[in-house]
């Protein structure tokens, strides 16, 4: 072997100075369970009592996203204001947890939820109307001006049929009344 490269592992190993033993590192591996029993052992100094039947939690940020838990278990100390939800947690944004959490929304969730509509609308809209240099419109072929009128005229055309008519029937009524009057001045 290289004696130059030994000196190098050598100097990695060594703790100390010269003449100090060699050692290898020991990594400690936290596990999970170490930090479930902690935090239980603190829970129990509190004096938490398990809270039954909650089927979810959401915990809603100032940024729009919601920490999302579902089937926590849930524990709470009122005398120390403290509550603690164990269980898997998903980040999720507003709209994906739509329509179920309107009712969990407060002012400031609400009033944060028209700003992101308003956002994405403004945003729609915007690429909507902006169209770029390949995204050309076809040009309009024939008149549809002519077509337009052309609807116009027969609806004219019965309007008039309709007030002709009526004139008809009030000319027949005025005809009918002045008949009933002339015989009635007959007989007087």
């Amino acid at each position: 072997m290289n004696p130059e490269k030994l000196k190098k592992l050598q100097a990695q190993v060594r703790i100390g100075g010269k003449g100090t033993p060699r050692r290898k590192k020991k990594v400690v591996h936290a596990t999970a369970a170490t930090d479930d029993k902690k935090l239980q052992s603190c829970l129990k100094k509190l004096s938490v009592n398990t809270i039954p039947g909650i089927e979810e939690v959401n915990m809603i940020k100032d940024d729009g996203t919601i920490i999302h838990f579902n089937n926590p278990k849930a524990q709470a100390s009122l005398q120390a204001n403290t509550f603690a939800i164990t269980g898997h947690g998903e980040n999720k944004q507003i709209t994906e947890m739509l329509p179920g959490i309107l009712s969990q929304l407060g002012p400031e969730g609400l009033t944060q939820l028209k700003q992101l509509a308003a956002s994405t609308v403004a945003n729609s809209a915007a690429f909507k109307g902006g169209l770029g240099e390949d995204d050309e419109l076809p040009d309009l072929v024939g008149n549809f001006d002519e077509a337009s009128k052309e609807e116009v005229a027969p609806k004219t055309e019965a309007a008039e049929a309709v007030k002709v008519e009526e004139k008809k029937v009030e000319e027949a009524k005025e005809s009918k009344e002045a008949k009933d009057k002339a015989p009635a001045k007959q007989e007087a």
